[in-house]
């Protein structure tokens, strides 16, 4: 269930050796298995590079909310990221992923291994949420009861703190997203 990407932070999906042959140039004949590998760990240095450029605190714990393609089926989980540092959701065992802002400003990850498709998506718990309206929350996420309300009075979009950092704009919000208030 890929979503629209408005901008994408880092990817290893589709490689395109067209759009890397120039940073090549220089390295003279070289057999073409070879090219897709200097390509790849190219492209994975510069993961390290968006780790460096989204090392910013959110201000608040980061809810990584799964829809996991497993070998008995699809699941869903979530994980939180304590530190609140967007540079910590950039790390993947995955075989491919793609980790981007979609057009309603979520931060989202797609990827895929052997026994199928991941999709993350990464929010922020809002100032003021007491425990246990997380909890009820978690519990909704669970249950597969969860829905956009549900999503949007307990957590905030990530895209909004992204789209600073990289400076690029996100398409007009929609009626259901509402500020964290503790935006910079």
């Amino acid at each position: 269930m890929r979503m629209e990407p408005v901008f994408v932070i880092w990817s290893n999906e589709e490689l395109d050796w067209e759009k890397w042959k120039d940073a090549f140039a220089d390295c003279g004949p070289v057999p073409e298995d070879k090219l897709y590998e200097m390509m790849s760990e190219l492209n994975d240095q510069y993961l390290g590079d968006e780790r460096m450029n989204l090392d910013v605190n959110v201000g608040a714990p980061i809810l990584l909310i799964a829809d996991l393609g497993l070998w008995d089926g699809r699941h869903t989980g979530y994980r939180e990221i304590p530190s609140g540092n967007l540079r910590d959701c950039l790390y993947s065992e995955l075989d491919g992923v793609t980790w981007y802002v979609d057009r309603q400003g979520d931060f989202r990850m797609d990827g895929y291994h052997h026994d199928g498709h991941n999709h993350y998506l990464y929010r922020k718990f809002r100032p003021g949420i007491s425990d246990e309206a997380r909890e009820v929350f978690l519990e909704t996420i669970m249950g597969h009861t969860m829905n956009r309300d549900d999503l949007e009075r307990v957590t905030c979009r990530l895209g909004d703190d992204i789209a600073r950092i990289y400076g690029f704009q996100l398409p007009e919000t929609t009626k259901t997203h509402r500020r964290c208030g503790h935006e910079r």
